[in-house]
C-alpha cells in the first residue's frame, strides 16, 4: 500500500515529511536513485557506498542479468576469438 508524503521546502532544500511508519532511527539517511524511484536508506559510517549494492544483491538479479554480455561472448567464441 502506498502512502502520500508532503515535500516542502527547507532552506535551499526541497524536503519530505515522512508518515510515521516510515520514521528512522538514525540521524543521517543515503539518498539513492533506482529508476524512477528515490531510495532512503539508514546510514552506515563505515561503508555508506556499499549499502546500494547490498540491497540490489539481496532483491537478487533479473533472469536475463548477463545475456547480453553472454551473447556477445558466443559471437566472439564463434569467430575464432577466445573470451578472456
Amino acid at each position: 500500500m502506498s502512502h502520500i508524503a508532503k515535500v516542502f521546502r527547507s532552506g535551499n532544500s526541497q524536503a519530505v515529511r515522512l508518515p510515521m511508519g516510515f520514521h528512522f532511527d538514525v540521524d543521517e539517511v543515503e539518498v539513492s536513485r533506482e529508476g524512477d524511484a528515490v531510495v532512503l536508506r539508514a546510514s552506515t559510517v563505515a561503508h555508506p557506498s556499499w549499502s546500494s549494492l547490498h540491497a540490489a544483491v539481496e532483491r537478487s538479479f533479473s533472469g536475463d542479468f548477463m545475456a547480453e554480455a553472454a551473447k556477445k561472448a558466443g559471437r566472439r567464441n564463434a569467430g575464432g576469438q577466445t573470451a578472456s
